[in-house]
């Protein structure tokens, strides 16, 4: 069992990171991280508290667009075009099917969300530029320009030479000549100054913060993988994209309503509540977040995603793939 399992997870893995709209998220992702950094100039104060809350609302967009084209397509598509058929039809059952898609699914969506965290961490250590006059910080342009241009190179020489997939080569080469540069960056101050490491890193509470989010892309991956069984694109979009907005508004919609109402008692304890994984205004105001606290949110997006998972197991057992 477990053979076939790592065949379908790695099989979804390598079938997601090929697609154009994997590397597009990607690229966009990244190039909005440098936005940010202008962007978060424009406030009268707190710019750096505002370019983290910029880099985590764009960590989490990505994911959330990344999830749901990325489940449409390595399942909706197979089943519309009868390809699952030749899966199902094979000693491999349904239900092993769907885990096996959403980890191959997850461990995508991983690799993705750290190179966009590695660009969010690029612009943590550049910072807002105060003034006109303060410097740009030259590591940072040296290491992530330097390192994106030089993948892209490589990735394309290796495309034209011997034919292979640009967006794979990316990933392999990038992957680790970015993290190569943020950690070069840590030590190297603006004007290339040696310095500490911590202080070339942000807060561990922003790393805290990364992680929950992440939590929140598995848990949309997983509803996104469960609708799409039976949905197209643009409505499991819609389902996860209402799910995440309803999930950030059901403490102000529903909370106190919850004492009196058994109707919104009922909601607010099925809808699953992501003002759990958003935890950037305590971040933000230098608040002590407990270590406890990130474990109790992982076991309960674990929960979620068993959820979702079932209900996507209960669908497909039921889908004419025939």
């Amino acid at each position: 069992m477990f053979r076939k399992l790592h065949a379908i997870a790695y099989n979804t893995f390598v079938e997601t990171i090929r697609q154009p709209v994997y590397g597009v998220v990607v690229g966009v992702t990244l190039l909005l991280m440098i936005f940010n950094v202008a962007l978060a100039g424009y406030t009268l104060k707190d710019d750096d508290k505002l370019l983290t809350e910029l880099g985590l609302s764009t960590l989490l967009l990505a994911g959330l667009f990344l999830a749901s084209f990325s489940a449409t397509s390595i399942l909706t598509r197979e089943i519309n075009n009868k390809t699952v058929l030749t899966l199902v039809s094979k000693p491999i059952s349904r239900p092993l099917l769907i885990v096996g898609k959403f980890i191959g699914l997850a461990s995508a969506l991983a690799l993705a969300f750290y190179l966009c965290f590695l660009g969010f961490l690029f612009s943590e250590q550049h910072s807002v530029l105060q003034t006109s006059a303060d410097p740009f910080n030259q590591p940072v342009l040296l290491f992530g320009f330097g390192g994106a241009i030089l993948t892209a190179i490589i990735a394309g020489i290796r495309n034209y030479l011997s034919g292979k997939a640009f967006i794979t080569t990316a990933l392999v080469v990038g992957t680790p000549l970015l993290t190569v540069g943020v950690i070069a960056c840590a030590f190297l101050g603006p004007e290339w100054a040696v310095r500490d490491f911590a202080k070339g890193m942000p807060d561990i509470a922003v790393f805290a913060a990364a992680f929950l989010i992440f939590c929140a892309v598995l848990v949309l991956a997983a509803i996104a993988l469960a609708a799409s069984i039976r949905l197209g694109q643009i409505l499991t979009l819609t389902i996860c994209v209402g799910v995440l907005v309803g999930g950030l508004i059901t403490d102000y919609l529903l909370s106190k309503r919850a004492e009196t109402s058994l109707l919104a008692n009922l909601a607010y304890r099925i809808v699953p509540n992501f003002n759990f994984f958003w935890i950037v205004d305590p971040v933000n105001n230098a608040q002590q977040i407990p270590v406890a606290y990130p474990v109790f949110v992982a076991v309960y997006a674990g929960l979620l995603i068993m959820a979702a998972l079932l209900v996507g197991i209960a669908l497909f057992q039921r889908r004419e793939v025939g």
